[in-house]
């Protein structure tokens, strides 16, 4: 019997140190831990502003006979319109490091608007009109960034909004009127608009880079492409007529715009919570035991 129980020990004795031996060995798999991590981005509101050369595309021009006017064979043979500058700002939030949102208010100079027509192709009556177009527009836009090197930050973007156009100055001077004039007509065709203005939807597409000159200002060169609408104006005869109408439709600019953009915020660095795993620990092996005899 005690032969029996020494070899129980014994043996008990190499399964645990067996034991012992693996888990000394064993390397636990890594666990993901939650840890605060900063983010390079802070985001926040900024404001805007910007100044810009609009190569206005030749509108679409429509002639609008009073009733007592209608079948006068009225037709215009030309049309142009010049090109604008404007000046805007507004005010925007950068929501993430690739996308932002802003609201902006563009202010366009006169342009000037020029047009003539025939309305008696035998005797080569008609009239000539010249006037200004000036406009108010009101956008929401939205950018997406697509990265940034060295600084420079290329974007995207669209925007929608309203078009406040005025037609001012609008004049119509007859050439081939005959002299005296028709009974009822206007001397030499004369007449002169009303200065007449009207809201339109307006929307643009945005494609530019900016440049970070510090973590608050960036500036920037972009190209947009707008379209505002229409504006119709009415024309009064000199000495009394039936009045005429005239649409200028399809008013589009090709804008070259350099601007900047100022954090006026200075907002702290946004952390997120991410994942992340800690390394395995690591076996250090434990130093020979030592007899003391």
């Amino acid at each position: 019997m005690p032969n029996h129980r020494l070899k129980l020990a014994l043996l008990t004795g190499l399964v645990v140190t067996a034991g012992a031996a693996q888990a000394a060995d064993y390397i636990p798999p890594p666990q993901p831990v939650m840890v605060q991590q900063s983010e390079d981005f802070a985001g926040g509101w900024y404001l805007r502003g910007h100044v810009g050369a609009g190569m206005n595309a030749r509108p679409d021009l429509k002639y609008l006979p009073a009733p007592a006017n209608v079948g006068n064979g009225f037709a215009f043979e030309h049309n142009d319109i010049s090109d604008s500058v404007f000046i805007g700002g507004g005010v925007g939030y950068e929501w993430n490091s690739w996308l932002r949102f802003d609201v902006t208010a563009d202010y366009r100079m006169k342009s000037r608007v020029y047009a003539d027509g025939i309305w008696d192709k035998v005797n080569g009556y008609g009239d000539a009109y010249q006037g200004y177009i000036s406009s108010w527009v009101f956008l929401a836009n939205a950018y997406v960034d697509l990265g940034t090197w060295n600084c420079f930050t290329p974007f995207v973007g669209v925007g929608i909004g309203t078009a406040y156009n005025t037609v001012s100055d609008l004049t119509d001077m007859g050439f081939g009127t005959p002299v005296p004039p028709a009974p009822g007509a206007s001397p030499l065709g004369r007449g002169f608009g009303r200065n007449l203005s009207n809201w339109n939807l307006a929307w643009a597409l945005h494609a530019g880079v900016s440049y970070a000159v510090n973590k608050n200002l960036k500036v920037e060169l972009a190209y947009r492409y707008l379209d505002y609408g229409s504006v119709t104006d009415t024309v009064d005869c000199v000495g009394g007529c039936n009045a005429d109408s005239f649409k200028f439709e399809k008013l589009r600019s090709h804008d070259i715009m350099l601007g900047f953009r100022w954090m006026c915020c200075d907002l702290p660095v946004r952390e997120q919570p991410r994942v992340v795993y800690t390394p395995p620990p690591v076996y250090t092996e434990p130093p020979p035991l030592r007899s003391r005899g």
